[in-house]
């Protein structure tokens, strides 16, 4: 009693070293970037500087200049690179550690879930759009090379920017993840485009729309998608049609579907789960507690309303935690525990009887020979339809 696997223990870890390693490849891949297109510019820099002699100096600066801000560049990959490993060995530390415990008695093994938790949470914080919080509490408990809040806060920025209809941040970041959206086949990048067009043609200018088909030659042609066809066809809508799907492509709403795609590649290209690994956490204990009683409508109006996670509730009944077990299965219950004298009602429930006629006393009262249902108070039975069971 008390073992436990600990392979079984890091099911929710799983994202803890991807993202560092998904980081550290992006950035190996802007150093490399770098180091080719200030080579290719050294390259033809010495081709001039076979000019005439001031020709060939103003070369030789030029080729200098591009070489110091290389090095600016590479200096800032190499801080970036030096603080992705120190993550990297301080999760792996973290994730060895659980390996030396036996026992979830062991004091260390409650310390280490203590850290566990208090990651769990700046994650969700970060997810929720709450970054100051998440700072102060990976920051308190010295966990800050355990979470990842400079890429929650890079994407909550972009995310946010979106809402607000500002693209640029996100087609900067695509152009930097260029070559990973295209081994992900992703259509972010072209989403944007087609969103800088439609705002172009939204103004109906004839200077703007020269613009948008020149946009739309050089960013949408190469589609063979039918938004792409659309989006030719959009020219000959103005805004306000009521026709589809040129109304949808028009519509203020697109601005929170590229960001709600934006925020999907993002998870996607860092093995990021889509759901806070908080909520898989409860998710999971929710699941051991929930009964069929834990979402009747007699609960959710009555006995919710007035809960908070400081009561001494059911957790699945209190307002906080009901939704997010709305989803779960029902606990695996290998014992039964039955009341005296049980009888089951129509729709299958089962009470004894002698709480079901306390909870009739209780209620508005019914006609003879009438009884309600106490998870459904509106669902009225007969009392002949009343049977008793038999336990074998």
């Amino acid at each position: 009693m008390g073992t436990f696997n600990p392979d079984t223990q890091l099911i929710l870890d799983q994202p803890l070293l991807k993202v560092p390693n998904e980081l550290s490849r992006k950035n190996f891949k802007t150093t490399q970037r770098n180091v080719e297109h200030t080579r290719d510019n050294i390259l033809n820099g010495i081709k001039n500087a076979a000019a005439p002699f001031e020709d060939s100096v103003s070369a030789l600066d030029t080729m200098i200049a591009k070489m110091e801000g290389l090095k600016r560049k590479l200096s800032e990959c190499h801080a970036e690179e030096v603080a992705l490993q120190k993550a990297s060995r301080a999760r792996i530390e973290h994730i060895n550690s659980l390996h030396s415990m036996q026992a979830v008695t062991d004091v260390k093994y409650d310390e280490w879930s203590k850290v566990r938790l208090n990651r769990l949470l700046v994650d969700y914080l970060l997810r929720s759009g709450y970054g100051d919080s998440a700072q102060a509490l990976a920051k308190a408990e010295n966990i800050e090379d355990l979470v990842d809040i400079k890429a929650f806060m890079q994407c909550e920025k972009i995310r946010t920017n979106l809402e607000q209809a500002k693209p640029q941040e996100a087609l900067a970041w695509c152009q930097d993840n260029k070559q990973a959206l295209k081994k992900m086949n992703s259509d972010l990048e072209f989403e944007l485009r087609l969103q800088q067009y439609i705002e172009m043609i939204r103004t109906r200018q004839p200077s703007k729309l020269l613009d948008a088909a020149m946009h739309a030659r050089k960013y949408l042609a190469t589609s063979n998608s039918e938004s792409a066809t659309r989006a030719a066809a959009l020219l000959a809508f103005p805004p306000g049609t009521p026709i589809e799907p040129y109304r949808a492509l028009y519509s203020h709403e697109r601005w929170n579907h590229l960001s709600s795609l934006f925020l999907r590649t993002h998870h996607d290209l860092l093995s990021l789960p889509a759901r806070p690994a908080l909520h898989v956490a409860l998710s999971a204990g929710l699941s051991a507690l929930k009964t069929p009683s834990c979402h009747s409508s007699h609960l959710s109006s009555s006995s919710n309303a007035n809960t908070s996670s400081g009561t001494s509730v059911c957790p699945i009944c209190s307002t906080e935690l009901n939704e997010l077990a709305r989803s779960v299965p029902y606990a695996n219950h290998t014992k039964s525990i039955v009341e005296n004298d049980p009888v089951v009602l129509p729709n299958g429930r089962i009470y004894g009887r002698t709480r079901l006629m306390e909870f009739q006393s209780k209620m508005p009262a019914l006609p003879e020979g009438r009884v309600r249902d106490p998870s459904e108070p509106d669902v009225i039975f007969d009392i002949y339809q009343v049977k008793k069971v038999y336990i074998s």
